[in-house]
């Protein structure tokens, strides 16, 4: 007795939420330090992306 062949469906990966346009993905956003009288750059200083609240998520999804 021949069998029939079957067309498989293919099973996706689960697929991973999008990443966080403002810190993509990261969770953190850096930010410039000015300093003194006339406002001079003089570095970065890492903060919680106040966007996804530090998960690197897309909020809006």
């Amino acid at each position: 007795m021949a069998r029939k062949a079957t067309a498989r469906t293919a099973t996706k990966p689960p697929s991973e939420p999008p990443a966080c346009p403002s810190c993509k993905g990261s969770g953190q956003v850096a930010r410039t330090v000015r300093v003194g009288r006339r406002q001079r750059v003089v570095g970065q200083q890492e903060g919680l992306c106040l966007t996804c609240l530090g998960s690197g998520l897309d909020p809006n999804t």
